[in-house]
């Protein structure tokens, strides 16, 4: 995928992976659009421009085509945006679980389902979308997490070979831990305490542009995440065993959102 004179929307790009991959993107040639609730806050950069867009709104499709038409050449859209929230499913706000759903899996799909069209319609495009290593390994405290970013995964999926006899790219990239702002210090502890690596935002927004710029159709961050992934879905016994030695050090640690 050419990066060069490419114009990109970043949603997402406030913190975090997303905040990490604006100067990168730039530097290749890129122009960035960076799409937040709060635009207004965001700092100015020389080839960065920042727009209105909520994901959570209900009146997300109708957003969109106001974005298309008041910047008609976006030809790529990366889907960093997310929300995460550690708790035992009894503890799980509803307003957590909608909030999730509606940031993580729904955003996605329109997105997805408003650009693609004209990208195919234009002859060429990228579709970028960022999971979790929990969208292929269900992880205890992160049901509704897990359910929406393994919703993410099949999404792209599906989505790629629905477009395969397309010029559209699809592109789907699974980072593990990563250490953001969005992570409570309950969750940092319990990585600790299990000897979780954590990836800095910038090592994975690196990977993120690699698999991009080489026509990757999905890519799995980490050592042994990735292997993880691969016996989770062929012998999820194994690793149901390897949660259930772990899930004492967790209980010690969950609910510490629902608490504070």
């Amino acid at each position: 995928m050419r990066l060069h004179d490419r114009v990109f929307l970043l949603l997402g790009g406030t913190g975090g992976i997303g905040k990490a991959l604006v100067e990168p993107l730039i530097r290749a040639g890129a122009k960035v659009i960076v799409a937040s609730r709060q635009p207004e806050g965001l700092a100015r950069l020389s080839g960065v421009s920042a727009v209105h867009l909520d994901l959570a709104a209900p009146d997300l499709e109708h957003q969109l085509v106001r974005l298309s038409e008041a910047y008609p050449d976006i030809d790529g859209v990366i889907h960093c945006a997310g929300q995460n929230y550690f708790a035992s499913l009894g503890e799980l706000p509803v307003t957590a679980i909608d909030d999730q759903l509606m940031v993580n899996l729904r955003s996605a799909m329109l997105v997805a389902r408003h650009f693609a069209p004209r990208f195919e319609a234009a002859g060429y495009g990228a579709l970028v979308f960022v999971g979790s290593t929990f969208g292929s390994i269900g992880f205890p405290g992160y049901t509704a997490y897990c359910a929406t970013k393994f919703g993410v995964r099949g999404f792209s999926e599906a989505l790629r070979r629905e477009l395969a006899d397309t010029p559209v790219q699809v592109v789907y990239v699974a980072p593990r831990a990563t250490a953001t702002a969005m992570n409570p210090e309950a969750v940092n502890e319990l990585n600790h305490a299990l000897g979780n690596k954590m990836d800095a935002p910038e090592a994975v927004a690196a990977q993120i542009l690699k698999a991009m710029e080489n026509d990757d159709l999905r890519r799995f961050l980490g050592w042994p995440e990735k292997l993880f992934v691969v016996i989770n879905g062929i012998l999820p016994r194994i690793v149901d065993k390897a949660m259930l030695k772990q899930l004492p050090v967790i209980r010690r640690f969950l609910n510490s959102e629902v608490l504070s």
